[in-house]
């Protein structure tokens, strides 16, 4: 049966999607940040079947409008300062629409040469600009989750001397241990529960008071584990925690991990877009001695999600842990090429290079620092607003861009502080103004300022400034 959507029909409603993009992206200030929907109006205005019949393209869109717009919140808004920057550039969104449209899947290099070698060349592109030696390689993941995953899935057969083939943890006379600090990110703990470790084998180590990771006390836990039979098998270090971008003494980190031959992962999934700046560098020293490292160019460098990229200094551990070769699948050229499903979780891959092979093509380094640096000086900006403003608070040191302040009104406290905290940064989301993120740092709420949007500019800050002010004094 031939496509109800030809060719032609594709190429005209092609070009009406991308005139629509534009048209969005052009005019995406002009909404409400937030949705403004509430739970179930999407569901409600969707018919409970699915059509039995073939319906015009034109309909559809006509239901963009109509049912999908209000639910969509709006990250690439230049008023949008809620959990991380999003960007996604739009030459990172022709390039996942290139790698859509082509449709092809790597299930091999044979299976796509292009798609492979393009995927060995953007990651060793990237790792130039971050600063990294070349005895990393590296390989395109779909978020930084799966990239954790990976990194603790490699130091669990390292640790048990290879127990997948043999009984797997199930076999291990000695249980494994993994070490994080409070402020990773809840992925590491998911991450270390898949893998099979157990909540009991998850040791959170003490932080100081820039809410880092203290190596005396990692020191202390490990060596605890090995006087009680335990086997020290990972650590996660943090560059740039999620709450209040902290970022854990590699180098010190490093250095114990390497006497006690532990495996170091380091989480840089937002932070580690920062590193194309060289005086950045320094929130990271001692990557070099990690074992693997994630980062998501889908976050704060521009690309369209998902783009999260995990280095490794051994790849053939990498590949024996995670190699897979049924008889479809081999080839002749085996031997000489690499085969990315040896590299990672699935087996099929998109073709995730394309978004990042355009973004870094049409930005250009320059370009790319440029905007980070804006972003930089946006947050300081901020940070010397709220400081010099009488009954705010800056609560952590705001390294990059991202700045956790507090309103504390005279004679508020504890949860009467909190609920004061949750109000005013309601009332901002639900006005459409601005959208911003609460959480909770050393035990209260205080309230994330994320800056990093592709069309944040300072009058964008200084607005959003203007309404905090006037939310959170409104407030009591």
């Amino acid at each position: 049966m031939r496509s109800h959507l030809t060719p032609e029909e594709f190429r005209k409603q092609g070009h009406a999607i991308v005139d629509w993009i534009a048209d969005y992206r052009r005019d995406v200030g002009k909404y409400p940040v937030m949705s403004q929907a509430a739970p179930g109006d999407i569901r409600r205005a969707l018919p409970e079947h699915p059509p039995e019949q073939p319906e015009q393209f034109a309909a559809i869109m006509a239901d963009l409008d109509r049912v999908i717009m209000p639910g969509i919140s709006h990250w690439q808004h230049p008023s949008f300062f809620g959990y991380f920057p999003a960007n996604s550039l739009l030459s990172s969104v022709l390039g996942d629409f290139l790698s859509t449209g082509l449709g092809v899947i790597g299930l091999s290099w044979q299976s796509s040469p292009a798609l492979t070698e393009l995927e060995e060349v953007v990651c060793d592109w990237t790792r130039q600009m971050l600063g990294l030696s070349s005895s990393w390689s590296g390989v395109i993941n779909d978020t930084a989750s799966t990239s954790t995953i990976v990194a603790l899935l490699c130091a669990r057969e390292r640790a048990s001397n290879f127990s997948l083939d043999r009984g797997g943890l199930q076999g291990e006379d000695r249980p494994l241990v993994v070490y994080v600090s409070a402020h990773a990110h809840s992925s590491v703990d998911k991450a270390a529960l898949m893998a099979g470790f157990g909540r009991a084998h998850v040791r959170l180590v003490e932080f100081d008071e820039d809410n880092a990771m203290k190596p005396d006390a990692l020191a202390r836990e490990i060596e605890s584990d090995q006087r009680a039979g335990r086997v020290p098998c990972a650590v996660v270090a943090t560059c740039g925690t999620t709450t209040a971008i902290a970022f854990d003494p590699i180098a010190a980190i490093a250095k114990i991990a390497a006497t006690h031959k532990v495996w170091l992962h380091v989480d840089a999934a937002m932070a580690g877009s920062a590193m194309i700046l060289p005086e950045c560098r320094a929130l990271w020293d001692g990557v070099e001695g990690a074992d693997s490292m994630v980062m998501n160019p889908h976050k704060w460098l521009g690309a369209a999600m998902d783009c999260s990229l995990y280095y490794v200094r051994d790849p053939v551990h990498l590949m024996r842990v995670m190699s897979t070769n049924p008889s479809y699948l081999q080839s002749s050229a085996d031997g000489s090429v690499k085969n990315y499903r040896d590299w990672s979780l699935p087996l099929g891959r998109r073709f995730r290079a394309l978004k990042l092979w355009c973004l870094i093509r049409e930005q250009g380094i320059a370009g790319l620092q440029a905007r980070l640096r804006r972003d930089l000086e946006n947050a300081k900006w901020l940070e010397s607003q709220v400081r010099a403003e009488p009954n705010w608070r800056v609560l952590a040191p705001v390294s990059l861009q991202t700045v956790c302040v507090q309103h504390v009104p005279p004679g508020r406290s504890g949860e009467e502080l909190d609920a004061h905290t949750q109000r005013w940064c309601e009332k901002i989301n639900r006005s459409g103004a601005a959208y911003l993120t609460p959480a909770i740092l050393d035990g209260r709420w205080m309230v994330r300022v994320s800056i990093g949007a592709q069309h944040t500019e300072r009058a964008h800050v200084a607005a959003l400034w203007t309404e905090m002010k006037k939310a959170a004094t409104g407030d009591l």
